[in-house]
């Protein structure tokens, strides 16, 4: 079983990303979480920590191995817990996931099943489904980053920043696709950007 995978990242797609470790290619699986995080790291070497699962169709005749990846074991770990939650698979979870592990932990904890029902695919019944599974679990996912948790190079100052800028748009009332549009469209556009102010004057300057 492969628990971690370090290589060349060499294509950023929707839900997945592609990694060179010659002479393979591999496919790994990721939220749009961890997507927004490695979108601008495209040729560099990076690692996963990864969980596989087996994809069948309805019959079950016909299983493809699966890999998802995260930054750290901690996403990982939480996202193990979440598919543990009655009715959320694996394609669920992963789609929910457009928020970080961090948030979504904090929103747990404090109960607060309105803003969890407005994550991808979660409605407000599986959103109060989340909090009393999980509500007495994710204590330590919640304070992720503050407990002197070594974070990965790929998740630096500039990563942190366009995740800064996805949150900002959330903030002022997007919602997660119409704010991944507009950031991906300010990193195709090439402009330089030293701030969440910045990258929001860009934004809708175009």
């Amino acid at each position: 079983m492969i628990t971690k995978l370090t290589g060349r990242l060499v294509r950023v797609l929707d839900e997945e990303v592609r990694v060179a470790i010659p002479p393979y290619e591999y496919q790994v699986l990721v939220p749009e979480s961890v997507r927004r995080l490695v979108q601008m790291k495209t040729g560099e070497e990076i690692t996963f920590h990864i969980s596989q699962y087996y994809e069948g169709n309805s019959v079950g005749s016909r299983f493809i191995p699966r890999m998802i990846g995260f930054l750290t074991e901690s996403e990982l770990e939480f996202f193990d817990l979440f598919c543990t939650v009655d009715k959320i698979g694996v394609k669920k979870a992963l789609k929910a996931l457009a928020r970080s592990p961090r948030d979504i932990a904090n929103a747990i904890v404090r109960e607060d099943a309105k803003w969890l029902a407005t994550l991808p695919g979660i409605g407000a019944t599986t959103a109060e489904q989340i909090v009393s599974t999980l509500k007495r679990k994710v204590g330590k996912h919640a304070l992720a980053g503050e407990s002197g948790e070594s974070v990965p190079a790929v998740t630096g100052e500039t990563s942190r920043l366009v995740e800064d800028i996805y949150q900002a748009l959330l903030v002022v009332g997007l919602g997660p696709a119409e704010a991944r549009s507009k950031l991906d469209g300010l990193l195709k556009s090439g402009q330089k950007f030293q701030t969440v102010e910045d990258g929001l004057t860009l934004i809708y300057s175009r």
